[in-house]
Protein backbone atom coordinates (compact mmCIF):
# COMPACT_ATOMS: atom_id res chain seq x y z
CA UNK A 1 0.00 0.00 0.00
CA UNK A 2 1.37 3.18 -1.08
CA UNK A 3 1.28 6.30 1.24
CA UNK A 4 -1.32 8.28 -0.87
CA UNK A 5 -3.47 5.31 -0.46
CA UNK A 6 -2.88 4.60 3.47
CA UNK A 7 -3.58 8.13 4.10
CA UNK A 8 -6.49 7.76 1.99
CA UNK A 9 -7.25 4.61 3.93
CA UNK A 10 -7.36 6.54 7.43
CA UNK A 11 -8.79 9.38 6.03
CA UNK A 12 -12.35 8.10 5.59
CA UNK A 13 -12.56 7.96 9.73
CA UNK A 14 -14.01 10.96 10.95
CA UNK A 15 -12.73 11.19 14.22
CA UNK A 16 -8.94 10.64 12.62
CA UNK A 17 -9.99 13.63 10.42
CA UNK A 18 -10.93 15.87 13.55
CA UNK A 19 -7.85 14.52 15.77
CA UNK A 20 -5.56 15.35 13.08
CA UNK A 21 -7.34 18.83 12.93
CA UNK A 22 -7.47 19.27 16.50
CA UNK A 23 -3.93 18.27 17.00
CA UNK A 24 -3.04 20.98 14.12
CA UNK A 25 -4.87 23.70 15.57
CA UNK A 26 -3.58 22.92 19.02
CA UNK A 27 0.16 22.68 17.94
CA UNK A 28 0.04 25.99 16.05
CA UNK A 29 -1.56 27.76 18.88
CA UNK A 30 1.58 26.67 20.87
CA UNK A 31 4.07 26.96 18.47
CA UNK A 32 2.83 30.64 18.30
CA UNK A 33 3.17 30.86 22.38
CA UNK A 34 6.47 29.04 22.40
CA UNK A 35 7.76 32.11 19.91
CA UNK A 36 6.55 35.05 22.15
CA UNK A 37 8.38 33.00 25.30
CA UNK A 38 11.22 32.93 23.63
CA UNK A 39 11.52 36.10 21.48
CA UNK A 40 10.52 37.88 25.35
CA UNK A 41 13.29 35.61 27.76
CA UNK A 42 15.76 34.95 25.37
CA UNK A 43 15.72 37.40 22.50
CA UNK A 44 15.05 41.02 24.20
CA UNK A 45 17.35 43.97 23.94
CA UNK A 46 18.29 43.69 27.59
CA UNK A 47 18.73 39.72 27.76
CA UNK A 48 22.52 37.78 27.10
CA UNK A 49 21.06 34.31 27.55
CA UNK A 50 24.09 31.50 27.95
CA UNK A 51 23.41 27.57 28.45
CA UNK A 52 22.47 28.48 32.11
CA UNK A 53 19.79 30.69 30.80
CA UNK A 54 18.29 28.25 27.98
CA UNK A 55 18.59 25.53 30.52
CA UNK A 56 16.83 27.51 33.34
CA UNK A 57 14.03 28.32 30.51
CA UNK A 58 13.87 24.23 29.21
CA UNK A 59 13.26 23.79 33.31
CA UNK A 60 10.48 26.50 33.56
CA UNK A 61 8.43 25.36 30.47
CA UNK A 62 9.33 21.26 30.58
CA UNK A 63 10.16 20.31 34.23
CA UNK A 64 6.80 20.56 35.80
CA UNK A 65 5.14 18.10 34.20
CA UNK A 66 7.81 15.91 34.45
CA UNK A 67 7.44 16.41 38.30
CA UNK A 68 3.17 16.18 38.47
CA UNK A 69 2.96 13.69 35.02
CA UNK A 70 3.10 10.50 37.39
CA UNK A 71 0.45 11.93 39.58
CA UNK A 72 -2.36 13.09 36.83
CA UNK A 73 -1.21 10.20 34.32
CA UNK A 74 -3.91 7.98 36.25
CA UNK A 75 -6.42 10.34 34.93
CA UNK A 76 -5.78 9.67 31.23
CA UNK A 77 -7.50 6.28 31.85
CA UNK A 78 -10.19 7.51 34.17
CA UNK A 79 -11.30 10.67 32.32
CA UNK A 80 -12.75 11.38 28.84
CA UNK A 81 -10.18 12.51 26.90
CA UNK A 82 -11.61 14.45 25.00
CA UNK A 83 -12.56 16.36 27.71
CA UNK A 84 -8.56 16.58 28.89
CA UNK A 85 -7.97 18.10 25.28
CA UNK A 86 -10.92 20.71 25.50
CA UNK A 87 -10.58 21.66 28.87
CA UNK A 88 -6.72 21.88 28.54
CA UNK A 89 -6.95 24.36 24.86
CA UNK A 90 -9.48 26.63 27.42
CA UNK A 91 -7.45 26.65 30.15
CA UNK A 92 -4.07 27.58 27.79
CA UNK A 93 -6.31 30.23 26.08
CA UNK A 94 -6.91 32.05 29.22
CA UNK A 95 -3.55 31.67 30.27
CA UNK A 96 -2.45 33.19 27.16
CA UNK A 97 -4.34 36.28 27.36
CA UNK A 98 -3.47 37.25 31.03
CA UNK A 99 0.75 36.61 29.83
CA UNK A 100 -0.44 39.08 26.57
CA UNK A 101 -2.51 41.72 29.27
CA UNK A 102 1.25 41.36 31.70
CA UNK A 103 3.58 41.78 28.88
CA UNK A 104 1.62 44.68 27.00
CA UNK A 105 1.10 46.99 30.77
CA UNK A 106 4.62 46.26 30.74
CA UNK A 107 4.00 45.06 34.66
CA UNK A 108 6.67 42.38 34.81
CA UNK A 109 8.57 42.61 38.19
CA UNK A 110 7.97 41.56 41.59
CA UNK A 111 4.20 39.72 42.14
CA UNK A 112 3.67 40.34 38.44
CA UNK A 113 6.91 38.59 37.33
CA UNK A 114 5.50 35.66 40.02
CA UNK A 115 2.26 35.69 37.80
CA UNK A 116 3.66 36.03 34.26
CA UNK A 117 6.37 32.41 34.89
CA UNK A 118 3.47 31.20 36.55
CA UNK A 119 1.32 31.30 33.43
CA UNK A 120 4.20 30.37 30.92
CA UNK A 121 5.09 27.34 33.32
CA UNK A 122 1.14 25.85 33.81
CA UNK A 123 0.72 26.68 29.93
CA UNK A 124 3.61 24.59 28.99
CA UNK A 125 2.89 21.75 31.48
CA UNK A 126 -1.02 21.51 30.60
CA UNK A 127 0.07 21.13 26.60
CA UNK A 128 1.75 18.03 27.71
CA UNK A 129 -0.66 16.58 29.69
CA UNK A 130 -3.08 17.16 26.40
CA UNK A 131 -0.68 15.51 24.15
CA UNK A 132 -0.42 11.98 26.43
CA UNK A 133 -4.24 12.28 26.28
CA UNK A 134 -4.27 12.62 22.23
CA UNK A 135 -1.80 9.82 21.82
CA UNK A 136 -3.54 7.81 24.46
CA UNK A 137 -7.02 7.87 22.73
CA UNK A 138 -5.43 7.60 19.18
CA UNK A 139 -6.54 4.22 18.43
CA UNK A 140 -9.78 4.79 18.58
CA UNK A 141 -9.55 6.72 15.61
CA UNK A 142 -8.52 3.90 13.15
CA UNK A 143 -8.50 0.28 12.85
CA UNK A 144 -5.40 -1.19 15.24
CA UNK A 145 -3.56 -2.54 11.70
CA UNK A 146 -3.51 1.00 10.34
CA UNK A 147 -1.36 1.88 14.03
CA UNK A 148 2.09 2.51 11.97
CA UNK A 149 0.27 4.84 9.48
CA UNK A 150 -1.84 6.66 11.92
CA UNK A 151 1.19 6.83 13.99
CA UNK A 152 3.61 8.18 11.42
CA UNK A 153 0.72 11.86 10.15
CA UNK A 154 -0.29 12.14 13.67
CA UNK A 155 2.61 13.24 15.65
CA UNK A 156 3.81 14.63 12.75
CA UNK A 157 1.28 17.73 12.22
CA UNK A 158 2.72 18.42 15.80
CA UNK A 159 5.25 19.66 14.09
CA UNK A 160 4.02 20.48 11.10
CA UNK A 161 1.21 22.83 13.68
CA UNK A 162 3.93 24.44 15.33
CA UNK A 163 6.10 25.55 12.01
CA UNK A 164 2.63 27.15 11.32
CA UNK A 165 1.94 28.60 14.57
CA UNK A 166 5.86 29.82 15.00
CA UNK A 167 6.05 31.03 11.69
CA UNK A 168 2.72 33.43 12.73
CA UNK A 169 4.44 34.20 15.75
CA UNK A 170 7.67 35.19 13.82
CA UNK A 171 6.07 37.44 11.48
CA UNK A 172 3.74 39.37 14.10
CA UNK A 173 6.80 39.74 16.11
CA UNK A 174 9.03 41.56 13.65
CA UNK A 175 6.17 42.52 11.63
CA UNK A 176 4.67 45.31 14.40
CA UNK A 177 8.08 45.94 16.64
CA UNK A 178 8.82 48.69 15.62
CA UNK A 179 5.17 49.98 15.30
CA UNK A 180 4.75 48.99 18.57
CA UNK A 181 7.74 48.37 20.30
CA UNK A 182 9.58 44.99 21.15
CA UNK A 183 7.40 44.21 24.55
CA UNK A 184 4.34 45.28 22.92
CA UNK A 185 4.63 42.98 19.75
CA UNK A 186 5.24 39.70 21.61
CA UNK A 187 2.33 40.64 23.88
CA UNK A 188 0.29 40.64 20.31
CA UNK A 189 1.30 37.17 19.79
CA UNK A 190 0.39 35.63 22.74
CA UNK A 191 -3.01 37.23 21.83
CA UNK A 192 -2.58 35.21 18.38
CA UNK A 193 -1.71 32.25 20.56
CA UNK A 194 -5.24 32.50 22.17
CA UNK A 195 -7.07 32.78 18.86
CA UNK A 196 -5.91 29.35 17.85
CA UNK A 197 -6.73 27.96 21.22
CA UNK A 198 -9.94 29.11 20.61
CA UNK A 199 -10.16 27.55 17.21
CA UNK A 200 -8.60 24.02 18.44
CA UNK A 201 -11.57 24.14 21.28
CA UNK A 202 -14.24 24.73 18.99
CA UNK A 203 -13.06 21.58 16.57
CA UNK A 204 -12.66 19.61 20.53
CA UNK A 205 -15.95 20.45 20.97
CA UNK A 206 -17.21 18.31 18.32
CA UNK A 207 -16.34 14.89 19.69
CA UNK A 208 -18.55 12.75 21.55
CA UNK A 209 -17.34 12.61 25.49
CA UNK A 210 -16.20 8.80 25.00
CA UNK A 211 -14.80 9.11 21.43
CA UNK A 212 -11.31 8.88 22.75
CA UNK A 213 -11.67 6.58 25.30
CA UNK A 214 -10.59 5.30 27.86
CA UNK A 215 -13.03 2.50 27.70
CA UNK A 216 -16.10 2.30 29.25
CA UNK A 217 -15.28 -0.25 31.32
CA UNK A 218 -12.32 1.63 32.85
CA UNK A 219 -13.71 5.04 33.30
CA UNK A 220 -16.08 2.88 36.01
CA UNK A 221 -13.14 2.49 38.12
CA UNK A 222 -13.01 4.95 41.17
CA UNK A 223 -11.45 8.20 41.18
CA UNK A 224 -8.00 8.30 42.18
CA UNK A 225 -8.10 8.43 45.85
CA UNK A 226 -4.93 9.93 47.31
CA UNK A 227 -1.49 9.90 45.97
CA UNK A 228 -1.21 6.02 47.62
CA UNK A 229 -3.63 4.78 44.82
CA UNK A 230 -2.19 6.97 42.70
CA UNK A 231 1.36 5.50 42.83
CA UNK A 232 -0.30 2.04 43.09
CA UNK A 233 -1.81 2.53 39.84
CA UNK A 234 1.40 3.73 38.23
CA UNK A 235 3.28 0.72 39.69
CA UNK A 236 0.58 -1.40 38.07
CA UNK A 237 1.19 0.52 34.70
CA UNK A 238 5.19 -0.21 35.57
CA UNK A 239 4.54 -3.76 35.62
CA UNK A 240 2.82 -4.12 32.56
CA UNK A 241 5.30 -2.31 30.87
CA UNK A 242 7.76 -4.46 31.92
CA UNK A 243 5.85 -7.35 30.50
CA UNK A 244 6.94 -5.28 27.19
CA UNK A 245 10.58 -5.03 26.70
CA UNK A 246 10.30 -3.66 22.89
CA UNK A 247 8.12 -0.79 24.14
CA UNK A 248 11.14 -0.18 27.37
CA UNK A 249 13.46 -0.66 24.72
CA UNK A 250 12.04 2.22 22.48
CA UNK A 251 11.50 4.49 25.07
CA UNK A 252 15.18 4.63 26.61
CA UNK A 253 16.09 5.65 23.17
CA UNK A 254 13.35 7.53 22.51
CA UNK A 255 14.45 9.97 25.71
CA UNK A 256 18.44 9.77 24.77
CA UNK A 257 17.62 10.77 21.07
CA UNK A 258 15.50 13.68 22.75
CA UNK A 259 18.53 14.42 24.57
CA UNK A 260 20.69 14.94 21.69
CA UNK A 261 18.57 16.87 19.61
CA UNK A 262 18.41 19.00 22.80
CA UNK A 263 21.87 19.35 22.97
CA UNK A 264 21.84 20.59 19.27
CA UNK A 265 19.27 23.30 19.51
CA UNK A 266 21.25 24.48 22.60
CA UNK A 267 24.02 24.96 20.08
CA UNK A 268 22.21 26.10 17.85
CA UNK A 269 20.69 28.99 20.10
CA UNK A 270 24.04 29.97 21.33
CA UNK A 271 26.15 30.26 18.28
CA UNK A 272 22.91 32.53 16.88
CA UNK A 273 23.20 34.26 20.24
CA UNK A 274 26.62 34.96 20.53
CA UNK A 275 28.81 34.12 17.47
CA UNK A 276 26.63 34.73 14.25
CA UNK A 277 25.91 38.23 15.36
CA UNK A 278 26.57 40.56 18.31
CA UNK A 279 24.32 40.01 20.84
CA UNK A 280 23.30 43.54 21.08
CA UNK A 281 21.53 42.75 18.34
CA UNK A 282 18.93 39.57 18.93
CA UNK A 283 16.70 40.44 15.93
CA UNK A 284 19.22 39.10 13.73
CA UNK A 285 19.73 35.96 16.44
CA UNK A 286 16.13 35.59 16.02
CA UNK A 287 15.73 35.77 12.79
CA UNK A 288 18.70 32.98 12.31
CA UNK A 289 17.04 30.55 14.38
CA UNK A 290 13.69 30.95 12.81
CA UNK A 291 15.92 29.96 9.76
CA UNK A 292 17.02 27.27 11.91
CA UNK A 293 13.04 26.05 12.73
CA UNK A 294 11.92 26.61 9.55
CA UNK A 295 14.58 23.89 8.37
CA UNK A 296 14.31 21.43 11.22
CA UNK A 297 10.33 21.58 11.53
CA UNK A 298 10.64 20.57 7.64
CA UNK A 299 12.51 17.50 8.59
CA UNK A 300 9.86 16.42 11.21
CA UNK A 301 7.07 17.19 8.56
CA UNK A 302 9.08 15.24 6.12
CA UNK A 303 9.39 12.28 8.44
CA UNK A 304 5.35 11.31 8.24
CA UNK A 305 6.05 10.17 4.38
CA UNK A 306 9.09 8.47 4.79
CA UNK A 307 8.30 5.99 7.38
CA UNK A 308 5.95 4.58 6.08
CA UNK A 309 8.29 4.10 2.46
CA UNK A 310 10.84 2.40 4.81
CA UNK A 311 9.10 0.23 6.83
CA UNK A 312 6.98 -1.07 3.47
CA UNK A 313 10.68 -1.83 2.05
CA UNK A 314 12.74 -2.56 5.00
CA UNK A 315 10.46 -2.80 7.95
CA UNK A 316 9.96 -1.25 11.48
CA UNK A 317 12.58 -2.59 13.17
CA UNK A 318 15.22 -2.04 10.59
CA UNK A 319 14.39 1.51 9.33
CA UNK A 320 14.80 2.44 12.93
CA UNK A 321 18.12 1.55 13.24
CA UNK A 322 18.91 2.73 10.41
CA UNK A 323 17.45 6.23 10.97
CA UNK A 324 19.95 6.62 14.26
CA UNK A 325 22.44 5.38 12.11
CA UNK A 326 21.96 8.45 9.35
CA UNK A 327 21.90 10.59 12.98
CA UNK A 328 25.70 9.30 13.37
CA UNK A 329 26.54 10.44 10.35
CA UNK A 330 25.27 13.75 9.71
CA UNK A 331 26.39 14.73 13.33
CA UNK A 332 30.13 13.89 12.03
CA UNK A 333 29.56 16.32 9.13
CA UNK A 334 29.04 18.99 11.60
CA UNK A 335 32.28 18.42 13.22
CA UNK A 336 34.00 18.33 9.32
CA UNK A 337 32.17 21.69 9.16
CA UNK A 338 29.94 24.34 11.16
CA UNK A 339 29.82 26.87 8.60
CA UNK A 340 26.11 28.30 9.56
CA UNK A 341 24.35 26.51 5.71
CA UNK A 342 26.18 23.32 7.08
CA UNK A 343 24.23 23.79 9.93
CA UNK A 344 21.24 23.98 8.48
CA UNK A 345 21.13 21.62 6.46
CA UNK A 346 22.56 18.96 8.80
CA UNK A 347 19.67 20.37 10.93
CA UNK A 348 17.31 19.66 8.59
CA UNK A 349 18.70 15.85 8.14
CA UNK A 350 18.65 15.21 11.96
CA UNK A 351 14.91 16.41 12.28
CA UNK A 352 14.36 13.71 10.16
CA UNK A 353 15.75 11.44 11.15
CA UNK A 354 15.05 12.22 14.94
CA UNK A 355 11.28 12.53 14.26
CA UNK A 356 10.80 9.36 11.86
CA UNK A 357 12.85 7.29 14.89
CA UNK A 358 9.68 9.21 17.34
CA UNK A 359 7.14 7.48 14.68
CA UNK A 360 8.66 4.33 15.03
CA UNK A 361 8.85 4.50 18.51
CA UNK A 362 5.00 5.76 18.58
CA UNK A 363 4.27 2.35 16.78
CA UNK A 364 5.68 0.13 18.98
CA UNK A 365 4.41 1.49 21.85
CA UNK A 366 0.86 1.83 20.65
CA UNK A 367 0.72 -1.80 19.48
CA UNK A 368 2.57 -3.14 22.69
CA UNK A 369 0.93 -1.66 25.56
CA UNK A 370 -3.07 -2.45 26.27
CA UNK A 371 -5.48 0.13 26.41
CA UNK A 372 -6.04 0.10 29.81
CA UNK A 373 -2.55 1.38 30.97
CA UNK A 374 -1.87 3.61 27.72
CA UNK A 375 -2.77 6.81 29.39
CA UNK A 376 -0.06 6.26 31.88
CA UNK A 377 2.42 5.02 29.65
CA UNK A 378 2.47 8.07 27.31
CA UNK A 379 2.47 10.10 30.29
CA UNK A 380 5.63 7.93 31.10
CA UNK A 381 6.72 8.60 27.57
CA UNK A 382 5.71 12.33 27.50
CA UNK A 383 7.91 12.41 31.35
CA UNK A 384 11.01 10.71 29.43
CA UNK A 385 10.32 13.11 26.47
CA UNK A 386 10.54 16.62 28.22
CA UNK A 387 12.54 15.58 31.02
CA UNK A 388 15.96 14.18 28.48
CA UNK A 389 15.01 17.63 27.07
CA UNK A 390 15.45 19.50 29.93
CA UNK A 391 18.90 17.52 30.69
CA UNK A 392 20.32 18.34 27.32
CA UNK A 393 20.24 22.09 28.55
CA UNK A 394 22.32 21.23 31.84
CA UNK A 395 24.44 18.90 30.37
CA UNK A 396 25.07 21.58 27.30
CA UNK A 397 25.72 24.15 30.20
CA UNK A 398 28.83 21.47 31.05
CA UNK A 399 30.00 21.21 27.87
CA UNK A 400 29.26 23.35 25.32
CA UNK A 401 31.06 26.57 24.95
CA UNK A 402 29.79 30.70 24.83
CA UNK A 403 29.65 30.65 21.67
CA UNK A 404 27.92 26.93 21.29
CA UNK A 405 29.72 25.00 19.01
CA UNK A 406 32.33 22.73 20.01
CA UNK A 407 33.99 19.43 17.42
CA UNK A 408 34.15 17.54 20.69
CA UNK A 409 30.62 17.70 21.35
CA UNK A 410 29.71 16.55 17.99
CA UNK A 411 31.31 13.81 17.76
CA UNK A 412 29.97 12.82 21.56
CA UNK A 413 26.81 13.30 19.63
CA UNK A 414 27.25 11.30 16.98
CA UNK A 415 28.97 8.29 18.80
CA UNK A 416 25.76 8.23 21.18
CA UNK A 417 23.83 7.88 17.76
CA UNK A 418 25.86 5.48 16.91
CA UNK A 419 25.26 3.31 20.31
CA UNK A 420 21.90 3.91 20.26
CA UNK A 421 21.57 2.07 16.63
CA UNK A 422 23.44 -0.61 18.25
CA UNK A 423 20.90 -1.08 21.15
CA UNK A 424 18.49 -1.09 18.60
CA UNK A 425 19.84 -3.74 16.09
CA UNK A 426 20.73 -5.99 19.20
CA UNK A 427 17.19 -5.69 20.66
CA UNK A 428 15.74 -6.62 17.31
CA UNK A 429 17.64 -9.61 17.18
CA UNK A 430 16.78 -10.59 20.88
CA UNK A 431 13.15 -10.14 20.79
CA UNK A 432 12.35 -11.15 17.29
CA UNK A 433 12.07 -8.96 14.46
CA UNK A 434 7.67 -9.40 14.44
CA UNK A 435 8.03 -8.05 17.98
CA UNK A 436 9.15 -4.60 16.44
CA UNK A 437 7.05 -5.14 13.11
CA UNK A 438 3.53 -5.31 15.05
CA UNK A 439 0.55 -2.62 13.70
CA UNK A 440 2.21 -2.11 10.21
CA UNK A 441 0.26 -4.78 8.37
CA UNK A 442 -1.56 -2.35 7.00
CA UNK A 443 1.77 -0.98 4.94
CA UNK A 444 3.68 -4.50 4.88
CA UNK A 445 0.81 -6.83 4.05
CA UNK A 446 1.15 -6.56 0.30
CA UNK A 447 4.94 -6.78 0.52
CA UNK A 448 7.32 -9.18 1.37
CA UNK A 449 8.40 -9.78 5.21
CA UNK A 450 11.96 -7.74 5.59
CA UNK A 451 14.67 -10.90 5.94
CA UNK A 452 16.79 -11.10 8.93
Amino acid sequence: MGVVSAVRRLWKHAPFRRLLTLRILSQAADGTLQVGMASYILFSPQTQPDAWAIAGVLALTLLPFTVVGPFVAPLLDRWSRRNIALYSDIARCVLALIIAVIIFSGATTGLWAFVLYGALLVAMSINRFMLAGLSAGLQHTVDREEFLTASSIVPTVGPLGVVLGAAIGFVVRFGFADLLGVDRANSLVFVIAAAGFVGSVLICRGFPRDALGPDAMETSDAEPGGAREVLRGLAEAGRHLRTRPAAVVALALMAVTRLLFGLLSVAVILAARHLWHPVSDPDAALADLSIWGVATGAGFILAAPLVPLLTRRFGLGRSAVGLLVGGAVVSLAIVVSSAKPVLFVASFLIGLAVQSFKICVDTIVQASIDDRYKGRVFTFYDMSFNGAFVLAGVVAAFVLPAEGLSVAAFVGIAVAYAVCAAVMGGARRRLGAETFERGTESLTSRAEAPAD
